[in-house]
């Protein structure tokens, strides 16, 4: 294994010290709290000290040897957190896990119980409809569900089951809160390929134009979506699973094994041994020393190497939080200028993870990163210590379970690349900032001569708006659409997924386009232009309150720049539109039951968290500063 002495770039080295500076204060008291709760060295497992009533509370629904291992606190206890529901292609392979896992454990020599269910919608199912509202805040509820499942402070270790959007970061805030606990996530895998993704976004803008049926738009879209597993675009649920195994997450090579393979029962309960091995003794790691600044920098590095989900500009900043680590946009924007993109995988190409996998996926990636100092090797991982370990691919030989050496080329440079042969010069993740405030934006898949768009603006607050004004042909112009109400506070921030077939039909028919809003589009907006998750948001009194339809403006990814170009005394002293959340409408759904977090929710730049201080009024945000670039240039 190559383990040559580590060399970091410096802007890695950097970023990372003054992540660890600006965090010293809550990331020592996160460590503290994590040690108090600690009974590892005591050398007993943490049932040992609950009275008897309680422990026979525990074990009374358990029967056999699992009963006696529990009755005798002699064996670790280890906490099954799972996902599972049949809904979800992703999460239906979960079923069988449970069982696989109790076995594993049993045989490693501790007992697993299965301590609790979290929530998991698909934002597949829930695009465009009134339950993604419910979306994010759905993330911080499976926080509270996982805090749920293991405050009966039964345990020794977790094993986290999902896979999907905001259930993986979910899981992993919950579990923060228990740091002092060994855990890992157990994936399940992607279906295999189906229709290619161009001919799936031709069929897509077909309908979008009344030139497709919606037999021939389900035919196209049941033809991609069609088995068990994770859809197979690089949206957040794969970036979920790319991340956490680059953070030490995973057991090195697990998150891309199609689900119902004899490899992938092997990992799932290599995972229950190896939990069992990690709960205690010389191996003890908890998950509260696994992400440190190191590993979280390692996971951002890896997002923004593919061209991962625009989410976790959210997700890893709250995940970070979570463990006492104070993560950045501008992070984010000064580690995008520095690593390349090394992958080609829809919405940034047209291969899909299954392509990324085969060409020498996360392993190659690690590998091809480590060696050119853009990843910390010495860091702690499920796997053992240091992230050589995930240069190692899993096979079965014969029944056995082992790792080998992974490829050191990559099998298909189409898909994959090495850092001195990249697809781009840097990772393609920009945050742009001006009168309108700050946002991100995705432009690893926008082609150069659309990255600079300056145009008359068209305002909408829903998608239902925009299609009819699509239909009507009131778009055929340049137009940069405005989409506000869409952050945290106004609705839950919702994905806009939904909107990208028509802005891409009408940026084919030679129109300058671009989307900025303060909602999500998860990267999912390919080669349309879209500054998203812009803050503040109208509805927290942000500048996009102001905006009319026929504003001009400009927005530049090369200079990180968007501005509304009006006179600035003009424009402060517009009143706002619609900046207050409408109570009556945000109604139907389960909407109602969320008002609580709608109300208490941070902002997009501090993760969009209901967990953790907020300043009166929501805001919790400074000014943006006029015409202030934090973007890389191409």
């Amino acid at each position: 294994m190559n383990q040559a002495p580590q060399h970091v770039h410096p802007v890695v080295a950097e970023v990372t010290d003054r992540i660890a500076e600006r965090s010293r204060d809550s990331r020592a008291e996160y460590l503290a709290r994590i040690s108090a709760a600690t009974s590892a060295a005591s050398g007993t497992p943490a049932r040992a000290a609950m009275g008897c009533g309680n422990l026979a509370h525990g074990f009374a629904a358990c029967a056999g040897d699992d009963r006696l291992a529990m009755r005798g606190v002699r064996k670790p206890g280890i906490a099954i957190v799972s996902a599972y529901n049949d809904l979800l292609s992703a999460h239906q392979p979960l079923h069988e896990f449970p069982e696989w896992i109790k076995d594993a454990a049993r045989e490693a020599g501790g007992v697993a119980q299965f301590a609790g269910g979290v929530p998991a919608m698909c934002d597949g199912i829930t695009q465009g409809r009134t339950g993604m509202e419910l979306s994010l805040f759905s993330r911080d509820v499976i926080a509270m569900a996982t805090g749920v499942a293991l405050s009966h402070d039964m345990f020794d270790g977790t094993l986290l089951l999902g896979v999907c959007d905001k259930i993986v970061p979910g899981l992993l805030i919950g579990a923060l809160s228990f740091g002092h606990l060994p855990a890992m996530l157990v994936p399940a895998g992607p279906m295999t390929s189906g229709l290619p993704n161009k001919e799936k976004v031709r069929i897509r803008q077909l309908y979008a134009e009344g030139k497709a049926t919606r037999e021939d738009l389900l035919e196209a879209e049941s033809a991609s979506y069609h088995s068990p597993g994770t859809c197979t675009f690089y949206g957040t649920a794969n970036s979920n699973q790319l991340v956490v195994e680059v953070m030490g997450l995973h057991l090195p090579g697990a998150s891309f094994v199609h689900p119902g393979t004899p490899l992938r029962k092997a990992l799932t309960e290599e995972a229950g041994r190896r939990i069992v091995e990690i709960s205690h003794g010389d191996e003890y790691t908890p998950l509260g020393e696994v992400i440190d600044e190191r590993s979280v920098v390692n996971g951002l590095i890896a997002l923004l190497a593919t061209g991962g989900s625009t989410n976790h500009t959210l997700h890893l900043v709250a995940i970070a939080a979570a463990a006492g680590i104070q993560l950045t946009w501008d992070d984010f924007a000064d580690l995008s200028a520095i690593v390349p993109l090394l992958a080609s995988v829809y919405p940034n190409g047209s291969a899909d993870i299954n392509h990324f996998h085969a060409a020498g996926g996360v392993q190659f990636l690690v590998g091809t990163l480590l060696d050119a100092g853009l990843l910390h090797r010495d860091v702690k991982t499920v796997a053992g210590p240091g992230l050589d370990r995930y240069r190692q691919e899993p096979i079965l030989d014969g029944d056995e379970l082992r790792w080998r050496e992974a490829t050191d080329h990559s099998l298909d440079e189409s898909v994959l690349r090495p850092v001195d042969r990249p697809m781009a010069d840097n990772g393609g993740l920009r945050m742009v900032e001006g009168n309108l405030g700050r946002a991100v934006i995705k432009v690893s898949a926008v082609a150069p001569e659309n990255r600079v768009v300056e145009a008359p603006v068209r305002v909408f607050s829903t998608q239902a708006e925009f299609d009819t004004a699509f239909k009507a042909g009131e778009l055929e112009r340049d137009v940069v659409v405005v989409f506000r109400n869409q952050g945290p506070h106004a609705n839950g921030m919702p994905e806009l997924h939904g909107l990208t077939p028509a802005l891409g039909v009408l940026m084919d028919r030679g129109y300058r386009v671009a989307l900025l809003t303060d909602g999500r589009m998860s990267g999912a907006s390919g080669k349309i232009p879209a500054a998203i998750h812009l803050t503040p948001e109208a509805a927290a009194g942000g500048p996009l309150a102001r905006i009319a339809d026929g504003d001009v403006v400009r927005l530049d990814t090369e200079a990180g720049t968007l501005d509304v170009q009006l006179d600035p005394a003009e424009f402060d002293a517009r009143e706002p539109v619609d900046a207050a959340p409408d109570e009556a409408q945000w109604t139907g759904t389960g909407r109602e039951l969320f008002a609580a977090l709608r109300r208490s929710v941070g902002p997009a730049d501090a993760g969009a968290s209901v967990f953790g201080p907020v300043t009166p009024g929501h805001v919790g945000m400074t000014a943006p500063k006029t015409g202030a670039s934090v973007g890389g240039t191409s």
